[in-house]
């Protein structure tokens, strides 16, 4: 099967990766069009041959072409549109730089076997978790679909049941004016119209007896799966928000949920009709056994707990508080800024439409927090709830709510026993729904997730610190008073966490051996030994866990934010392995060709950095470690990575400038690797000539990066060589000979 194929039959979350890789500079859609013929051909070898990368792409052009024909042929004029858009930026883009072209295509394919292998190998575990959440699932919906079959049978019957007491009223009312008429004598025909009258009383008794016990067991499995949904449905949709609440899956079901919620609800409130209309039954017939007198007394008290349960528990908090500005960031409020949060009510009727006015209200439990900040909420804190504003779901939103602080006496604020940005705050929302006819009131509150309330945008990362740690470690979300006492974290689950904060923000997250360095980091040498192995919330982020003199966490958010600023592309495509201890990367460089580098982050830097070390070999072939002066925001900001790499050198004896980056871990040429990201031909601006500087008044400058180091023997006695060269030279050469033999190499070329 093609791999394109194969990748369509993943499960959702490995689509996503593959959704990844495709932007607008190459289109999914070509993928998916030209899916047989782009697996048909070596892109690697394309890639290294400027001829065959052209030719190759006007043979894509071309294949772009016929696919235009056949939806000309199907009259699908958007297709048509899109097929023409596509092949003009394609032309645009890659025209004089087929190449690049090629290397996408190359990486892409290689992406898609990771993902692909990745999905497989991890198959059977996620099938085993997958099929207990669809076979959970489709219990769930057979049960729903008994409830409403039984609650259509229940329909039926109470309708038989009246057409049989309507024909019962009849026979009788015709019975006793008949016996009227005869002056009371007795005739055999009006004994037998007496008989059956008995006999239809008797029938009519066990109908009743049949409806009641059929509204019984329909009670009884409505009580069941309201229980499982309340229970068991309900909490597993908040658990998984709150993990996607911190860069974990994207919360899903919610709409299945819905369904439910409403499937019960609609069941209850048809029981309760039901009721009304045997109680007009009773009206007209009862006797000391009736069975409708006791499903009254028993039964519609039920009914109403039933509704109210289901009613107080289908507010919920369907988008947390978050401020636009941060997006990734949700759960963490600024005074001043407005945020917006999105309220859902799960029982998806008509009749609930624009009945339920929402009140947003701030700490409203705030006696036992003595000592907290106070916040003031602004702006529109009252939303009536539509099916307008979203999909036809009910739904509210508040968009421009915002926090004031409150000021004690003197204009200080209040201390508290915790620093700022372990406080936690709530957010809580109020209706009340009158049942019709009833004059029963409903009162429904839904609760937000903890919130953290900075002042200032530098408290962001120690705020989003907090919030990893409450949701990683707590779903209860009246406990505001977690970081009094935080409890420590497991490195597994801590890893996990990590590893979303990459994910979530690039395309990659973090790998085992990536996440090995920072176990050792937090742990010690012992760290891989023992997954289990318990952090405290101070080394986390209060504490610096080296003599650097910063936390933990700081320094990842540091990381964090300079790959998001000026290192996105690399780190996106594999070229940065970034998190290495040194004493690995010296194990990983050792025996590789000389000029091989490869890049890591700085352990020093606290706001983020990158650096690269490359290896070098004496004359004995020992190796020789070279590393750069970390790269901060900064230089990248005056200069990007690719660039950097590009022109870097070192000046040697008598100036003379020499390359020493050759090749990326594992042995990818340097040009190989980043050469995408080089300016095209046409992108490079042309030099000035005398006259245009004389009238600028100033000389054309390009920002390089140079170090002065001793020239090392190895370039002195060696040229040059690819890895297969140095492989090869290792195998026959003994060390003690390796200088000899490379000056006989060099006299002989």
């Amino acid at each position: 099967m093609a791999q394109w194929c194969q990748l369509q039959l993943l499960d959702s979350k490995y689509l996503e990766q593959v959704d990844q890789l495709y932007d607008d500079s190459f289109p999914m859609d070509i993928r998916q069009y030209l899916s047989k013929w782009i697996e048909s051909i070596d892109w690697d070898a394309v890639a290294y041959q400027d001829s065959l990368a052209t030719v190759r792409f006007h043979e894509l052009l071309s294949q772009l072409d016929e696919q235009h024909s056949r939806f000309a042929l199907e009259n699908n004029f958007l297709l048509q549109h899109n097929i023409r858009k596509i092949k003009r930026n394609l032309q645009d883009r890659f025209q004089e730089d087929p190449v690049c072209m090629a290397m996408i295509i190359s990486r892409n394919l290689k992406e898609e076997m990771k993902i692909l292998e990745n999905g497989k190998r991890n198959e059977q575990g996620d099938e085993a978790t997958a099929s207990t959440m669809v076979v959970e699932k489709h219990r769930l919906n057979n049960k729903v679909r008994d409830m409403k079959e039984l609650l259509l049978v229940a329909d039926q019957n109470i309708k038989n049941l009246e057409y049989l007491q309507d024909d019962y009223d009849f026979k009788v009312n015709s019975f006793k004016n008949r016996e009227s008429e005869m002056n009371g004598t007795t005739t055999k025909e009006l004994e037998k119209e007496k008989m059956d009258l008995g006999r239809m009383c008797y029938e009519l008794k066990a109908k009743r007896q049949d409806v009641v016990m059929k509204l019984t067991e329909l009670l009884n499995i409505t009580h069941v799966l309201l229980s499982e949904l309340i229970s068991a449905e309900l909490p597993e949709w908040k658990q998984r928000q709150q993990t996607a609440c911190i860069g974990g899956p994207p919360n899903a079901c919610m709409d299945q949920l819905q369904s439910w919620f409403t499937a019960v609800a609609e069941t209850v409130l048809h029981v309760r009709q039901q009721l009304m209309e045997l109680q007009e039954l009773q009206h007209k017939m009862t006797y000391d056994t009736d069975p409708i007198s006791q499903l009254k007394e028993q039964h519609e008290p039920r009914a109403l707990e039933l509704l109210r349960t289901l009613l107080s528990n289908s507010l919920v908090v369907e988008r947390q508080p978050c401020m636009p500005t941060h997006p990734q960031r949700p759960l963490v409020l600024r005074t001043g800024v407005q945020f917006t949060v999105k309220l859902r009510f799960l029982v998806n009727l008509p009749e609930f439409n624009y009945q339920l006015k929402v009140k947003a209200l701030f700490d409203k439990d705030i006696g036992d927090k003595k000592g907290f900040r106070k916040f003031n909420i602004l702006g529109t804190n009252i939303k009536v709830m539509n099916m307008e504003e979203s999909n036809a779901s009910l739904v509210a939103e508040f968009r421009h709510l915002q926090l004031k602080e409150q000021k004690v006496a003197g204009n200080k604020s209040i201390e508290g026993p915790l620093i700022v940005t372990e406080e936690l705050h709530s957010l809580s929302f109020e209706s009340e729904y009158q049942l019709p006819q009833s004059g029963v009131t409903i009162k429904l509150e839904a609760l937000s997730l903890p919130v953290v309330v900075i002042s200032n945008v530098s408290q962001l990362p120690s705020a989003w610190a907090s919030i990893l740690w409450y949701n990683m470690l707590s779903t209860e979300t009246k406990s505001l008073k977690f970081f009094v006492s935080p409890p420590q974290a497991k490195w597994s689950q801590l890893s996990e966490v990590l590893s979303w904060q990459f994910s979530s923000a690039t395309k990659r997250g973090l790998n085992q051996e990536q996440l090995n360095m920072l176990a050792d980091k937090l742990l010690g040498a012992s760290a891989q030994r023992n997954p289990d192995g318990l952090i405290p919330w101070s080394k986390f982020c209060k504490l610096s866990p080296t003599e650097r003199g910063f936390p933990f966490w700081l320094w990842i958010e540091g990381i964090l934010d300079v790959i998001r600023r000026h290192l996105l592309c690399y780190w996106n495509d594999g070229s940065i392995m970034g998190f290495i201890s040194k004493e690995r990367e010296k194990k990983l460089l050792s025996g590789k060709c000389p000029g091989t580098f490869l890049l890591r982050f700085s352990e020093s830097s606290r706001d983020g950095a990158i650096t690269f070390t490359w290896i070098e070999h004496d004359c004995h072939l020992n190796p020789v470690f070279h590393s750069v002066e970390p790269y901060t925001k900064k230089e990248l900001s005056a200069v990007s990575l690719h660039d950097i790499i590009r022109n870097y050198r070192v000046m040697a004896a008598e100036n003379i400038p020499e390359y020493p980056l050759r090749f990326l871990y594992p042995d990818i040429p340097k040009d190989k690797a980043f050469g995408k990201y080089y300016p095209k031909p046409s992108e490079t601006p042309e030099p000035m000539d005398v006259d245009s500087q004389q009238s600028s008044g100033y000389m054309k400058t390009e920002l390089i990066s140079v170090s002065e180091v001793p020239p090392s023997k190895l370039q002195e006695n060696m040229m040059p060589m690819s890895p297969d060269d140095f492989r090869v030279l290792e195998q026959i050469v003994s060390p003690g000979h390796i200088a000899d033999v490379m000056g006989d190499f060099q006299e002989s070329d």
